[in-house]
């Protein structure tokens, strides 16, 4: 099986990016170390350990591969960005988590090219990675020519932004590698300048990343990973967010004419819900809403904690007596951000 033919089927099967990568040891994974040893995965243990071992290189997960094919689907929709949007009334959701669960539409689409070219070349060893696996898929990417890893650490293709989900086949299949995507990003300090919280760290390295992520100081990790309360200094930088943070791209240069996606599983169901309505839901209805959704990944109380603190943060009285039955809930994190909201809303007004 040669390269262009692979990457022709995964042009059939719907990937708008496709790029080949050895399974070696990458830039990055020589650095991933130090970022953990400097606490900047926060409280998200399952990175390190055994399976932040496994990081090191493709060849941990499948002892026999030779190539990894790394796949990027657009998922951006003609919608408002958070710069575009005076939140008084409404929440703020990642855009990744507008419309079905990524991790099931990528994965289909990977079994379903595997499947493609074993048709051609007969069963080969393969595994199959989206998001949970143990792998540093953006620098696999990289490597693989997809695009380059911006100072906001998301990966950055020229042709279409970074609103890019990514997926891999590490496989035993023998393939031409492809060259890195130089680094675009230039004197540019868009992503640096807009995040609220300096959430992103330059490094003074003479190669690999030129920037790092402290997810102890991102929105993002706040409003989905933290299972406890988000500090308290911290929270009116969270401003009307309730589930990930889209600021460091809404502002990049290279996704001002990005193309759309009119993909059907990515079209926006829960962009900007209104808090008055997510507050008021039950658990059971928010399992069902959110059912199939990214949204789910926080569970109840933590959804809840955030909608308290976007309330808090809206400068709107209208939520005061939602916050009071918040309030009461049996939940002591639920409890404590409520109130906290309260204090945030009566000492404004």
């Amino acid at each position: 099986m040669d390269t262009v033919t692979v990457k022709s089927l995964a042009r059939e099967t719907g990937f708008d990016l496709v790029g080949i990568a050895s399974p070696g040891p990458t830039l990055e994974a020589a650095f991933y170390p130090e970022w953990l040893a400097a606490g900047y995965h926060g409280e998200m243990g399952y990175l390190e350990g055994h399976r932040g071992d496994l990081r090191a290189e493709a060849r941990q997960l499948l002892p026999s591969a030779k190539s990894v094919i790394s796949l990027g689907l657009l998922y951006d929709t003609p919608q408002p960005h958070t710069s575009e949007v005076e939140f008084t009334s409404e929440a703020w959701v990642s855009r990744y988590a507008w419309g079905d669960d990524y991790h099931d539409v990528i994965r289909r689409m990977l079994y379903q090219l595997v499947e493609r070219i074993e048709a051609r070349t007969g069963p080969f060893d393969h595994k199959v990675c989206v998001d949970t696996a143990p792998l540093l898929e953006r620098a696999y990417a990289a490597q693989g020519g997809l695009g380059w890893i911006g100072k906001n650490t998301c990966l950055i293709n020229q042709q279409i932004g970074s609103w890019i989900f990514l997926g891999e086949i590490i496989t035993s299949l023998e393939l031409e590698s492809d060259d890195p995507a130089p680094f675009r990003c230039g004197t540019c300090t868009r992503c640096i300048d807009a995040c609220p919280t300096d959430a992103l760290v330059p490094l003074d390295r003479p190669d690999g990343p030129s920037h790092a992520l402290d997810a102890t100081k991102c929105i993002s990790y706040w409003t989905i990973e933290l299972r406890g309360p988000i500090p308290e200094d911290d929270r009116p930088d969270l401003g009307p967010h309730i589930f990930g943070c889209d600021i460091c791209q809404d502002v990049c240069p290279w996704n001002r004419r990005a193309p759309k996606t009119d993909r059907p599983e990515f079209q926006p169901r829960h962009a900007l819900p209104d808090l008055k309505e997510l507050a008021s839901l039950t658990e059971d209805e928010f399992n069902e809403r959110f059912a199939g959704s990214p949204i789910e990944r926080p569970r109840y109380r933590g959804f809840l904690r955030n909608v308290a603190v976007a309330m808090g943060n809206s400068g709107n009285t209208d939520f005061v007596p939602l916050l009071e039955k918040l309030a009461a809930n049996p939940d002591p994190l639920i409890q404590e951000h409520a109130r906290w909201a309260m204090r945030q809303l009566t000492s404004a007004s």
